[in-house]
């Protein structure tokens, strides 16, 4: 199969995915080999594709320059949340594992999606590049990386999942926990994808005492919980500007 990307750029699916663990820091998903920034730049001075450029944040693939098979992904978390029942969510085609190898050496800018579909429990999230992709269904999911996956459809990358995003919830550079997330990690992931998603962050931000309460009922559980405590400190650094900002309205 022949992928399609924003510009133009086209990649042909291998059989060879990433075997690279995921890092979800609640705002992107990380499938990069790095510890730190100066391993970051390295990389992205060694590789081609689709980059940050200063204040512009497209999603990142990365391909090495010499071989073009890709060696590194990076996915933005869209702003509006779609959840269960709200709206149709697409049916996800089985996982089929797979790689990337670049038609040609050229860079190119792949846009964020713009739209986060959610079921209960976020077992899964799946990123769409528009509300339109919903219209038909996907015509497949490449799984590039453990836990991670390409939606295709007309022969064209029109989103992201990742399963089990709070198993891979972690800082920018660090690996994540390999033990199983609690379950109040997982209660309170999707606690705070709904509020830092639209509609409820408008919300926030425009001081509904509803929205104020849950916000510091998130922060005081995080504060409180005794187990899983790598990942609640995660989601607490995640929420602390909220809560500064709001959280005494």
């Amino acid at each position: 199969m022949n992928l399609s990307f924003d510009g133009g750029w086209q990649a042909t699916v291998t059989e060879h995915p990433l075997h690279i663990t995921p890092r979800f820091d609640g705002g992107s998903v990380r499938v990069m080999h790095y510890a730190d920034v100066m391993e970051r730049e390295r990389l992205v001075v060694n590789t081609f594709g689709s980059q940050h450029y200063l204040w512009d944040a497209p999603d990142v693939f990365r391909f090495d320059s010499a071989s073009r098979q890709l060696v590194g992904a990076e996915f933005q978390l869209p702003k509006e949340s779609v959840l269960e029942g709200s709206a149709r969510l697409p049916l996800m085609p089985v996982v089929r594992p797979g790689g990337l190898h670049a038609d040609e050496v050229r860079d190119f800018r792949h846009e964020m999606c713009t739209v986060l579909c959610r079921a209960p429990g976020e077992t899964v999230l799946a990123s769409l590049r528009d509300h339109e992709v919903l219209d038909e269904p996907l015509q497949a999911r490449l799984g590039i990386a453990p836990d991670v996956a390409l939606l295709v459809q007309h022969d064209s990358v029109v989103g992201w999942s990742l399963t089990d995003p709070a198993r891979y919830l972690t800082t920018a550079f660090a690996d994540p926990d390999l033990n199983p997330p609690a379950l109040a990690t997982r209660r309170l992931l999707t606690e705070y994808l709904d509020l830092i998603t639209q509609p409820v962050i408008y919300e926030v931000e425009d001081g509904e005492p509803a929205a104020l309460a849950r916000l510091r009922a998130l922060d005081e559980a995080l504060h409180n919980q005794r187990e899983d405590r790598h990942r609640a400190d995660v989601l607490l650094s995640l929420i602390a500007n909220l809560v500064e900002d709001y959280g005494t309205w």
